[in-house]
């Protein structure tokens, strides 16, 4: 005989699920990454700092005036070139002042990096000056390039503001001088002087700190040159007036026979990396 099967009044509980049940999804907070590289900081700039510039360019050219005077005959040499040139073949004048344009950078970081090794206890050569742009060629390079492009707009600007403008003719290369401050080309004047500025100030911006940057961080061409521009439009008087002093020395040095560049060339090549050192500060990447 057979158990009689009992059945129980509770229910059987129900088989477990096999997918696991929702679990409410937790925000995490937005954490920003962390820099790639060091940042570039504007220094706050007071109107003696040029000055300070200068005298801290004074230094290093008696410091070595060896290498200074080397330098300083270079961009004597260019200023000859360019006359000769514009006396000779104006026509040539301005792919001449392309070539002088692409040589001069290189030979101001000749002076940055004399300037920089003072800085940093380090005896300064002229062969390490004269090769100091090689591991940064290409940043070099390309800034050069954009310097040089600007210097054509500038010239096709100034041609165009002489068709329209000039009163009396294209002048002649012997009586450009007097023809050009004619009283009768006084509008040609106003013009011409306000279209040369505003590519002096673009170009003086772009280039015020952005090749001494490059030598010191190895950046790139573009972030130099943003930089550059960062620290103009940063203490706008103070670089107007930088701008103004380098104007002012580059013109007396031009009088007798350019020969002055012999020392205000290597002077505003120091000064120059002094004015980099004294408008940009770098932050660290943590």
């Amino acid at each position: 005989m057979t158990a009689p099967t009992h059945f129980s009044d509770t229910p059987s509980p129900a088989p477990a699920t096999l997918s696991a049940p929702d679990l409410p999804v937790m925000e995490q907070p937005y954490v920003p990454p962390p820099p790639v590289g060091p940042q570039a900081l504007m220094r706050a700039l007071r109107l003696g700092d040029p000055f300070r510039w200068l005298a801290a360019g004074g230094r290093d050219l008696r410091a070595q005036p060896g290498i200074a005077l080397f330098y300083g005959f270079c961009f004597w040499l260019m200023a000859l070139t360019l006359s000769m040139v514009f006396r000779a073949k104006p026509e040539y004048t301005l792919s001449i002042a392309s070539g002088c344009l692409l040589l001069g950078p290189f030979l101001a970081l000749g002076l940055y990096e004399v300037s920089r090794r003072r800085e940093q206890g380090v005896r300064p050569e002229l062969s390490a000056s004269l090769t100091c742009w090689e591991p940064h060629i290409r940043s070099m390079g390309m800034l050069v390039l954009v310097l040089i492009v600007l210097e054509l707009l500038w010239g096709r600007a100034s041609l165009v503001v002489f068709a329209v403008f000039f009163n009396t003719g294209m002048p002649s290369t012997t009586g450009v001088m007097n023809a050009i401050f004619n009283a009768g080309n006084w509008e040609f004047l106003a013009v011409y002087m306000a279209v040369g500025s505003l590519f002096a100030l673009l170009v003086f911006s772009t280039s015020v700190v952005s090749i001494p940057m490059i030598l010191d961080r190895d950046t790139d061409a573009i972030s130099a040159a943003i930089t550059s521009i960062r620290v103009m439009f940063a203490n706008p008087g103070v670089m107007l007036l930088w701008g103004a002093l380098i104007t002012a020395l580059i013109a007396l040095a031009l009088l007798p026979w350019g020969a002055g560049l012999i020392l205000i060339g290597p002077l505003l090549g120091h000064a120059s990396w002094h004015a980099y050192r004294g408008t940009v500060r770098w932050q660290e990447a943590v």
